[in-house]
């Protein structure tokens, strides 16, 4: 299983409201009766994983799936590894995750499908304070340390890869956990360490509190996923879920502050409310002028493929994935 544990996205402190994949039979509530009024759902979410946090909260407090015909049930998980596993063992019927651990169910269990797309989340390269580099090229022959297997691992690469290095020849990368990272940059204590990377909320966190200075910064595509079983079962049902998280970001655009504390409170994580709000300022249906939109665009199906392509090249994936028979109608 160790492929599904390098794909997670968010690699926090345990919580106690997190399910864990090893007693997900056990303790993860199942399906409503099919004889109960709506829907029975089963949302899996990552209670430590930000903006898309700030979502599953707003539709957990709110009317928004009740409304439109579901009788919803929220399990969190702590990162994308045990949902993925959440998933394969029936616990949940939907999920949020990003890129990576989406193609890794969906390569491992033809049956799940991405619907939509969930948010764009960042990822960064970044150094101390002190350093005095101030650009990706002034990195060769010096130590980076990088979560591998994650996309922070992905999109590092590249942007050493674009600022003329070679990411194998030019610098030293250490395989090292985004809770390793930030408490060695929140301590101060690098090291031989000369830069490293993270994604959000880690890294905004540490940008926000000027722990950092960051020289490289990546977009992530994050999806919506779902069990075609599910769909069959209940036609339809794809794109009213897709309406409820259009309508959560309504919600969280008219006030952000409310959403943010809503979300600190239901995962009892220390980020303040501008690293939240700095972890969520890459995605355009929060910005006053943009349409929301929960489509995936050409340019986010490239990246997804992008990714399915990472993953066989570090071996992940054991061979070449087509990400195009994973997106549902729904998401395009």
């Amino acid at each position: 299983m160790f492929w599904f544990f390098v794909m997670g996205c968010v690699e926090q402190e345990q919580n106690s409201s997190v399910q864990h994949s090893e007693d997900a039979q056990a303790v993860i509530p199942s399906a409503v009766p099919q004889d109960s009024e709506g829907v029975p759902i089963r949302i899996g979410w990552q209670v430590t994983w930000a903006t898309q946090g700030q979502l599953a909260v707003i539709l957990k407090n709110s009317e928004i799936l009740s409304d439109l015909g579901f009788v919803p049930e929220f399990v969190g998980f702590e990162y994308g590894g045990p949902l993925n596993e959440g998933a394969l063992s029936g616990a949940v019927d939907v999920l949020f995750t990003a890129d990576q651990p989406a193609i890794a169910l969906c390569n491992r269990d033809k049956s799940w499908g991405i619907i939509g797309r969930l948010m764009y989340n960042r990822v960064g390269t970044f150094v101390p304070q002190s350093s005095s580099v101030t650009d990706l090229s002034e990195l060769k022959g010096k130590s980076v340390a990088i979560p591998f297997g994650a996309a922070a691992h992905r999109e590092t690469l590249d942007a050493i890869r674009e600022a003329g290095l070679d990411p194998v020849r030019d610098i030293v990368s250490i395989n090292m956990g985004v809770k390793e990272i930030s408490a060695m940059a929140t301590a101060g204590r690098w090291d031989s360490i000369h830069a490293a990377s993270a994604w959000d909320p880690v890294f905004a966190d540490l940008e926000s509190s000027k722990l950092v200075r960051t020289i490289a910064q990546g977009k992530v595509t994050s999806v919506v996923v779902m069990d075609d079983d599910f769909v069959h079962k209940y036609p339809g049902s794809d794109q009213k879920f897709m309406d409820g998280l259009s309508l959560a970001y309504q919600q969280y655009k008219a006030d952000p502050k409310k959403a943010n504390e809503a979300f600190k409170q239901e995962s009892k994580l220390g980020f303040s409310l501008e690293a939240l709000d700095l972890a969520a300022s890459v995605e355009p249906n929060l910005k006053k002028e943009e349409q929301i939109s929960v489509k995936l665009s050409a340019l986010d199906l490239d990246n997804i493929q992008k990714a399915a392509d990472f993953m066989y090249e570090v071996k992940i994936l054991k061979e070449k994935a087509s990400t195009d028979a994973m997106i549902r109608k729904s998401a395009q």
